[in-house]
C-alpha cells in the first residue's frame, strides 16, 4: 500500500515536472519572441524618425511614448495619447463605453501611420494592414520594415527619360 502510494506520487511528480518544464519553456519562448518583436518595431520607428528628422526619435524605444511619437509624426498633437487613459480610469463607471478611447487612439494611429508612409513615398494604405485580422500585424511589421530600411519607390523613369530627352532636344535646337 505504501509502495503504491509512493509510485503514484513519483508518477505525478515526474509528469508534473515534465509539463511544468514545457510550460516554463513555452513562456520563456513567448517572452523572447515578444521582446524580439518590440526591438524590431522600435528600431524600425527609430529609423523612420531619424529619416523624418524627428527631434526625439529615441522615443520609439519608450512603450507609450512611441505611440505619441508616431501620432506627432503623422501630424497630430502628442497629447492625444491620453485617450489611452479613458478605459483605464473609466472602466468601473463607464463600462464598455470606455473602450471608445482605445478605438479612437487606434484610428488616430492608423491615420498617422498612413501619413508617415505617404511622406516616405510609400502607399498610405499599407497602414490599413493593422485592421486585417490575424495577419495584419505581420503585414504591418513588413511594411514598417520596408519604410525604415528600404529606399522609397523610384520616381517614374519615363518622366526622367523624357526630361533628359527634352534637354537634349533643346540643346540640338539651339
Amino acid at each position: 500500500m505504501v509502495f503504491e502510494t509512493y509510485t503514484d506520487y513519483a508518477k505525478d511528480y515526474m509528469f508534473g515536472n515534465f509539463f511544468t518544464a514545457i510550460t516554463v519553456g513555452a513562456v520563456i519562448l513567448a517572452v523572447v519572441f515578444f521582446i524580439a518583436l518590440y526591438v524590431y518595431h522600435s528600431l524600425a520607428w527609430y529609423e523612420i524618425g531619424k529619416r523624418r528628422k524627428y527631434r526625439h526619435s529615441w522615443l520609439a524605444w519608450v512603450p507609450v511614448a512611441n505611440i505619441a511619437m508616431i501620432l506627432e509624426m503623422g501630424g497630430f498633437h502628442w497629447a492625444w495619447i491620453f485617450l489611452i487613459l479613458i478605459p483605464i480610469l473609466g472602466w468601473i463607471t463607464l463600462g464598455w463605453i470606455a473602450i471608445l478611447g482605445w478605438i479612437a487612439i487606434f484610428v488616430l494611429f492608423v491615420i498617422s501611420v498612413w501619413k508617415v508612409f505617404e511622406k516616405e513615398k510609400y502607399p498610405g494604405w499599407f497602414s490599413l494592414s493593422l485592421v486585417i485580422p490575424k495577419v495584419g500585424g505581420i503585414l504591418y511589421l513588413i511594411a514598417i520594415g520596408f519604410v525604415a530600411w528600404k529606399e522609397g519607390p523610384k520616381k517614374n523613369s519615363s518622366v526622367t527619360v523624357s526630361k533628359t530627352h527634352a534637354k537634349k532636344v533643346t540643346k540640338k535646337r539651339k
